[in-house]
């Protein structure tokens, strides 16, 4: 009883704090309308960007790849769950990025949080490797960084001097920088080109995760590469497809000797089952939407929403942050305001999540406020005429 006694005062200390999270059901599919606990809610919370994850096409997909390949994978990729479906995606993967990344070739996993840490704990597997972390990287890029044996130090947010100078002062033999593309809590870019820049001159690898951007930068939705326009055998490039892509997983392209590496030496890779190859065979469709015309006009509307929310918001007192992206944050300040306001979007049928401590900084509370294709210019106006009256109500 000592125990779940201290274990329930770890628990009273979160709501304290009210930093308590909750768990809610939803009953339909991922979609901008959803019922959620038994309630039609109007959902600004989604990391499906493109609105792909209920397409009819990509379930269609599901379906035959089920069909096909069966439910699931039976082992792990080296014993025998490596199927036609994995590997064929894995090519088509290789060819997207061959633009961007000398001898190009593609790893597929089951989620972006184990391509985070298969990654930097095979590259930094080595005590004499260093690796060079961005401030406000994702929870999974931290926690691989910290199992790796090579060591850490963290740059400040987009600051590629002082990134610099750390890289510069480094004797390390091997040297990784790593940074999110688009930030998910904050929604801005990282500096790809300065970062590539300095990586090229002085030797290091560039870890660029890419969850939120694939998808949904770049002319053809290839991602932050496509977007800026980089190429490089420096870079090692991970994209997560339950975002934008609407299905599950994520995949890894690199120079080929940097896969053959994660083959052999990536535990997380090489100690699961792999995914059902039913996902893989789905993804072949997402990716034919995200390419063609279709996935051009979805980000052109996605587009216009975020502009259309920044223009219809006349906020004073809470600051919505300058994010291009789909992400779009509004940060609020105390814990307890930003749960009364995402309470009181609720009360109207709106679903914003509030965003805590440890996941922001202390002080930072926010509303994650996330856009899709699938939102109406109506939706969004419904959104930003409840926030403009939340905030006047609580002044």
């Amino acid at each position: 009883m000592d125990l779940i006694a201290d274990i329930d005062r770890k628990l009273d200390a979160l709501a304290t704090q009210s930093l308590t999270r909750r768990l809610r059901v939803a009953d339909s599919p991922c979609a901008p309308r959803q019922v959620v606990d038994g309630r039609a809610m109007l959902a600004f919370c989604s990391n499906d960007y493109l609105s792909l994850a209920a397409h009819p096409a990509v379930i269609a997909a599901l379906q035959e790849g089920a069909a096909r390949y069966g439910a699931g994978s039976g082992a792990s990729h080296l014993v025998s769950g490596h199927s036609r479906a994995h590997a064929l995606l894995e090519t088509r993967f290789g060819e997207w990025l061959a633009p961007h990344i000398d001898q190009a070739r593609a790893l597929y996993l089951c989620t972006g949080y184990m391509a985070n840490l298969a990654v930097l704990t095979a590259l930094g597997a080595d005590a004499d490797a260093m690796i060079f972390s961005e401030a406000l990287n994702h929870a999974s890029l931290i926690d691989g960084a910290r199992l790796a044996k090579a060591g850490v130090a963290v740059y400040p947010h987009g600051d590629v001097a002082a990134l610099e100078r750390q890289l510069a002062a480094s004797t390390a033999a091997t040297r990784i920088v790593v940074t999110d593309s688009v930030f998910s809590m904050d929604g801005d870019l990282a500096p790809l080109p300065a970062l590539l820049a300095l990586c090229e001159r002085l030797g290091a690898w560039l870890v660029v995760d890419d969850a939120h951007g694939f998808g949904v930068l770049g002319e053809h939705g290839r991602g932050a590469l496509e977007h800026f326009g980089l190429r490089s055998p420096n870079l090692v490039y991970i994209g997560t497809l339950g975002k934008a892509a609407g299905v599950g997983g994520a995949f890894v392209a690199a120079h080929a000797s940097v896969i053959e590496l994660l083959v052999q030496r990536a535990r997380p890779y090489i100690y699961t089952t792999a995914a059902p190859p039913a996902l893989a065979h789905a993804l072949q469709a997402s990716l034919d939407i995200i390419g063609g015309d279709e996935g051009v006009q979805r980000r052109a509307h996605l587009a216009a929403l975020v502009e259309h929310l920044q223009d219809a918001l006349r906020l004073q007192r809470w600051q919505l942050l300058p994010s291009r992206t789909a992400i779009q944050p509004v940060i609020i300040g105390s814990n307890e305001d930003a749960l009364r306001v995402a309470a009181g979007l609720h009360e109207q049928s709106l679903w914003v999540p509030a965003i805590r401590p440890p996941t922001v900084a202390p002080g930072t509370a926010r509303l994650r406020v996330t856009l899709s294709a699938a939102h109406t210019h109506d939706d969004v106006a419904l959104l930003a005429r409840a926030l403009n009256e939340l905030e006047r109500a609580t002044a």
